[in-house]
């Protein structure tokens, strides 16, 4: 899997690419734990390039979030696949994850909390 990270107000936004499974989500929380270490506790991943993702890689996903909650932060989800949103349905995680449609939509939902 490929990561490509970028900051935005704040926000740090990594772009996936690829699969994300056992193997490749082992370095995608390894990047995240780097980021929360450094106080970047505010988290978007963009998923627009994801093309599979199983059940190692919805574990990854959880165990970001729990991290990130850990470290007084917020992680937010955008741009997935029909077929990835279908998987987060039947599992019921689209209750427990900030999913949006845009990365745009995700970036601004942290502006309306920092002025709440």
């Amino acid at each position: 899997m490929e990561i490509v990270m970028r900051e935005d107000d704040g926000v740090m936004i990594l772009g996936l690419r690829g699969r994300l499974d056992l193997a490749s989500g082992a370095g995608l929380k390894e990047q995240v734990k780097d980021l929360l270490g450094k106080n970047k506790n505010q988290l978007h991943l963009n998923l627009s390039e994801v093309d599979f993702i199983n059940s190692s890689g919805l574990g990854v996903l959880v165990s970001i979030m729990k991290e990130a909650r850990l470290h007084k932060g917020r992680l937010t989800l955008s741009n997935l696949a029909s077929y990835v949103q279908e998987i987060f349905e039947i599992t019921q995680l689209s209750h427990i994850f900030e999913i949006f449609n845009t990365e745009k939509e995700a970036l601004g939902s942290y502006q309306s909390v920092r002025a709440e």
